[in-house]
């Protein structure tokens, strides 16, 4: 018999897992060899201050992290945990890279591609500096790949999110039946605007009650993060993979079957709702799109959920994150530095205080600051409609919206609030503005009712700031609007008022604004970047149009 030849050891690698990727099935798990590889996960101070994130966040992250590496270790898979107050973290990503590489001495590292430019940016300079080769792979969570996404988008200005999904449904077989959509529709959106009825119970949220490492966590997020945005009474987040598995499984029996018809509704007191509340285990690898999608479609197709409800919650997933994902990474970096409308405004100290006579932003502000969460719509036509028609500085509206949900990350916030909130990217994502005035809170909430200002009132300072600044937005925006196709309707009746109407407008607008800026407190220092990202210090005067 010939002679074996010993085989060469294997390599020993150091697979590096950032801390959103905490999937065991993300690629750079895929291939792992027990008995040799290394598990790098790591806590650093950069990440959980480049801004200063809501508190829930952090301690969502740090928990899930850890609870994560304990159940790689309980495969008997080699794991480096490096907590945020071990001995000697340098507080970065390439400072505890280059400890485990000392420590290890693997022949290489692996890597996913993380979601953030600045990130891949660092991760690229890696590739040049260490000392041994560096491994990046696709994220193979996602539904779409970059270069697929970057291929369809090619050199196009506009970039639908209509055509893309439907594309998607097609390329994954979601609600299809063969080459057409179930029920002859592909967007069910005009089914889903009701208001929620008066005196309507909704289900309770399906929390999860921290246990002692969760606990830990939040100790120490509590002192250590003292200053940061947000409360953290009331945790209850799902921080394992079971939990978010059984999140999701109470979104789909209690809360899908009402979730098309009300996803659109808000209500003062019920920040929850019909919402499905995964997105921050979604986005950080406990759940993925394909499972998340898979048990809609499964609820709709067993008679359990109406197509309406499972249509909407899939476009969500489906559209809109696969969307804005693949255009952050097409059009990043210079996407992030548009400013079509010209916005300059301060962002004013009520988006951290709460403390405004406006009912409906003091709801979402409160709830933000509460649960580290509000919904799409309140994101949207709420605190995003306020900052577009008062015309707010983009770069100030984009830190907020990233420092105080628990589901922000750079990838999935800049577009959706650059492009869709803010029309900042001049129409690359949306055909026009999502403007509105005070009539639409009034008409999806009950927010309106218990309001300080009137939303029948057009003019005056009694009346919703909402209304003349909507028209204010319109008149300030003329030359740049007037000849979008979608703004038509508004601008014939904008030309019907008279110079006396337009004049009244520009004037309450101008006094409100004014009231703002007047009101504006200065954060002390050591606050974020743009100097405004922060809890408030002092309470502000209220607006001088009450």
């Amino acid at each position: 018999m010939p002679r074996s030849e010993a085989r060469p050891p294997a390599p020993r690698i150091l697979r590096f897992l950032l801390g959103d990727q905490l999937h065991r099935r993300i690629a750079t798990l895929t291939d792992l060899d027990a008995e040799r590889d290394v598990v790098l996960l790591v806590e650093v101070e950069a990440e959980a201050t480049y801004v200063r994130h809501h508190k829930q966040k952090i301690a969502f992250l740090f928990s899930a992290m850890r609870h994560f590496a304990a159940e790689l270790a309980a495969e008997g898979i080699a794991v480096d945990y490096v907590r945020i107050d071990a001995p000697g973290n340098s507080g970065s990503f390439t400072g505890e890279l280059e400890r485990a590489l000392a420590r290890h001495a693997p022949d290489r590292v692996v890597v996913t591609e993380p979601g953030e430019w600045r990130v891949w940016e660092m991760m690229r300079g890696w590739r040049a500096d260490l000392p041994v080769p560096l491994e990046i792979r696709p994220d193979n969570r996602f539904l779409c790949p970059r270069a697929d996404f970057a291929a369809w988008a090619g050199d196009r200005r506009a970039l639908r999110m209509e055509t893309f999904y439907r594309g998607m449904r097609r390329r994954t077989g979601f609600l299809m039946e063969g080459a057409e959509p179930v029920g002859g529709q592909w967007n069910f959106d005009h089914d889903n605007r009701k208001r929620l009825p008066k005196g309507h119970a909704v289900p309770p949220r399906r929390g999860f009650e921290p246990d002692a490492t969760t606990r830990a966590v939040l100790d120490l997020v509590a002192i250590r993060y003292a200053d940061h945005f947000g409360d953290l009474d009331g945790f209850a987040w799902p921080v394992t993979r079971a939990d978010a598995l059984a999140a999701l499984a109470h979104f789909i029996e209690a809360c899908l079957p009402s979730f098309g018809d009300y996803q659109d509704a808000m209500k003062a007191g019920e920040p929850f709702l019909y919402h499905a509340m995964i997105a921050p285990a979604l986005n950080a690898g406990l759940l993925t799109a394909e499972e998340v999608c898979a048990a809609a479609e499964r609820a709709f197709r067993d008679g359990a959920a109406p197509l309406n409800a499972a249509e909407g919650f899939i476009r969500q997933i489906l559209g809109w994150r696969e969307y804005v994902r693949g255009l952050y990474w097409a059009r990043m970096p210079d996407y992030a530095r548009t400013n079509a409308l010209e916005a300059v405004r301060d962002l004013p100290w009520f988006y951290w205080s709460g403390e405004t006579a406006m009912n409906c932003l003091a709801q979402c502000v409160g709830d933000t600051r509460a649960q580290a969460y509000a919904h799409h719509i309140q994101r949207l036509m709420v605190t995003g409609n306020f900052a577009l028609i008062a015309g707010i500085d983009p770069a100030q509206v984009e830190e907020w919206y990233l420092v105080v949900y628990a589901d922000a990350y750079e990838w999935v916030e800049l577009p959706n609030v650059h492009g869709m909130v803010l029309w900042a990217d001049g129409g690359v994502m949306g055909s026009k503005p999502y403007a509105a005035s005070g009539a639409y809170i009034d008409r999806m909430s009950d927010y309106c009712g218990a309001c300080a200002y009137d939303v029948k009132a057009k003019a005056g300072p009694t009346a919703c700031p909402f209304n003349y600044l909507y028209w204010n937005f319109l008149i300030e925006n003329e030359a740049r609007l007037a000849g979008n196709p979608r703004m038509a309707m508004p601008y014939r009746t904008l030309a019907r008022m008279g110079d006396r109407r337009r004049a009244e407008i520009r004037a309450d607008a101008g006094r409100f604004l004014d009231g703002l800026s007047a009101a504006k407190q200065d954060p002390p220092d050591g606050q974020l970047s743009l100097g405004l990202a922060g809890p408030p210090q002092r309470s502000v005067q209220a607006e001088t149009a009450t």
